[in-house]
């Protein structure tokens, strides 16, 4: 039986895959696991991004919360690292985020964060799966005044703004800046603290209706943004995700800055100022080969995890490193926030930008980022696992890896969802890395298949 939880929280359409039944079962099990410790009455808040499901699922969720004894604080559209925040900030015991994030409008999702704003481990995950598919088992549902209820709180969000212009206090004066807000959870936090710190904004997908979160905007949708900031003659365009815990970038000539490029900015920027925790960046095994080499040249440790924010925020906290993160844009300053916040990051990004006077396609120049291929192999789901297991194929990878000799890399994972292999290729020339990508891919498929 496949795992409830994913990567991050629990996924699926809204009504069919994800629906109430399921949601009240999570806020059933997940306020009973998260509290069931506490000695006093427990309390968890709930956000949710701008999607037409998100409030029937709170709804179903907050149900579920009340009926093992927990409250409900419900503060409506949020940004997912706002109620990270908004966790620690109010002392609550858990926090929880109805949002498929970059995902279409009919998806949604249902994560969780504990009382530290830390999303959990695969164990306690694993312990409220468990229970739902227990049906509970063994717990005793409260009744008469033992029963939790619901508060709603529609006037936190600007706490949240507070804190973020807190965190970087930087002067945005005269600074042009045009932003997508991607129709999603930053659509008024993002705006109104850009705003605030002086910025002559350009503002694009503020109206969400429901159904159109991520519709060709945001950070998965780039071009809108790239041809206005050229348009407006903006210093830099800004993108967020539906749920606004990444950010990509657009510099003045209308280039996309990916996560990689902002974590190399603001990392030597840390550095020069004494900032960067035991001058280390924490990235995944699929951050661009350029990323690695800015590292050696300019004396920054590199500490590479599995793909995924999770693994990167594991490493950081267990090694007392203060940022790190993915090529998506999802990047996490840990002495601010305890994961991946789109609006942060703009706001380091800027800062660099300001102190140092610079324009950002001049600060792109701290790394080079070499053309990368992504080639997918078909391959049985169940074999994916094994593909180093055929000598045919480990001899092929280890040519490719000899050609390039230490100028290029080989990069082969499999899916985490679907029945495929990724052969990923990175080098000098993008026409070279096609064709030895698409060759490995094919071999893969043929000698699986």
């Amino acid at each position: 039986m496949a795992r409830m939880f994913g990567t991050d929280g629990v996924r699926g359409v809204a009504g069919s895959e994800l629906t109430i039944e399921l949601a009240t079962k999570l806020g059933q099990a997940g306020a009973y696991v998260l509290t069931k410790e506490q000695e006093h009455q427990a309390t968890i808040i709930v956000g949710c991004d701008t999607r037409i499901s998100g409030g029937m699922l709170a709804s179903a969720l907050m149900a579920g919360i009340c009926s093992v004894g927990a409250n409900a604080i419900f503060v409506g559209v949020m940004p997912t690292p706002a109620i990270a925040y908004l966790t620690r900030r109010h002392k609550v015991d858990a926090g929880v985020v109805i949002s498929a994030s970059h995902n279409p409008m009919e998806f949604n999702g249902i994560k969780f964060f504990n009382g530290e704003g830390y999303k959990l481990s695969d164990e306690l995950e694993d312990e409220i799966e468990a229970l739902i598919r227990n049906n509970m088992k063994d717990v005793t549902l409260p009744i008469g005044s033992g029963v939790g209820k619901i508060d709603y709180r529609f006037d936190l969000r600007d706490e949240y703004v507070s804190f973020m212009k807190k965190c970087v206090p930087v002067d945005l004066s005269g600074m042009k800046i045009v932003v997508d807000c991607a129709e999603g959870a930053a659509h008024y936090t993002s705006v109104k603290a850009l705003k605030e710190l002086g910025a002559e904004l350009v503002a694009l997908h503020t109206n969400p209706d429901g159904t159109n979160i991520n519709a060709n905007c945001g950070s998965t949708h780039m071009d809108e943004l790239k041809a206005r900031v050229v348009y407006e003659k903006a210093a830099v365009g800004i993108a967020f995700d539906g749920d606004a815990d990444r950010m990509l970038a657009v510099d003045e000539q209308g280039n996309l800055v990916d996560g990689d490029q902002v974590m190399a900015i603001c990392g030597n920027y840390m550095k020069k100022k004494g900032k960067l925790k035991k001058n280390t960046i924490v990235v995944t095994v699929m951050t661009n080969l350029g990323f690695t080499l800015m590292g050696e040249k300019e004396g920054i440790h590199i500490e590479k995890t599995k793909v995924g924010d999770r693994y990167v925020l594991e490493n950081m906290r267990e090694n007392g490193y203060n940022i790190g993160g993915e090529q998506s844009g999802h990047v996490i300053f840990l002495d601010d926030n305890t994961t991946g916040d789109g609006l942060l990051s703009a706001l380091h990004l800027l800062e660099v930008m300001v102190k140092t006077g610079k324009p950002l396609s001049e600060l792109t120049g701290i790394m080079e980022v070499l053309p990368q291929a992504l080639v997918n192999a078909k391959v049985p789901n169940h074999k994916k696992e094994n593909f180093m297991d055929y000598q045919e194929i480990a001899d092929a990878i280890a040519e490719v890896e000899r050609k390039f000799n230490g100028e290029g890399r080989v990069l082969i994972r499999p899916s985490g969802t679907e029945p495929l292999v990724r052969v990923m290729i990175e080098g000098k020339d993008q026409k070279v890395i096609e064709e030895e990508a698409k060759k490995l891919a094919e071999l893969i498929t043929k000698v699986m298949l």
